[in-house]
């Protein structure tokens, strides 16, 4: 798998739970990307080469408005 960096030069950051971080870090060990930021980087890429209607069901848009509600990103 090739591993995606961000451009050269332009970045921002993202606040992500430490849970979630830690569960990056834990599987990127087996891989080849160097650090949680160029996973991240790299999956957000994908998503968002998908279409708008194959991103999410409505179910899993469901279960994300869940998830961030119990992590109380949300109301």
């Amino acid at each position: 798998m090739a591993e995606a960096e961000p451009a050269a030069g332009t970045s921002r950051t993202i606040r992500i739970p430490e849970e979630v971080a830690r569960a990056i870090e834990e599987r990127i060990r087996s891989s080849s990307f160097g650090s949680v930021d160029a996973f991240v980087a790299f999956v957000l890429a994908r998503l968002l080469e998908q279409s708008p209607d194959e991103a999410f069901s409505e179910e899993d848009e469901k279960a994300l408005k869940e998830r961030l509600r119990s992590l109380g990103y949300i109301d």
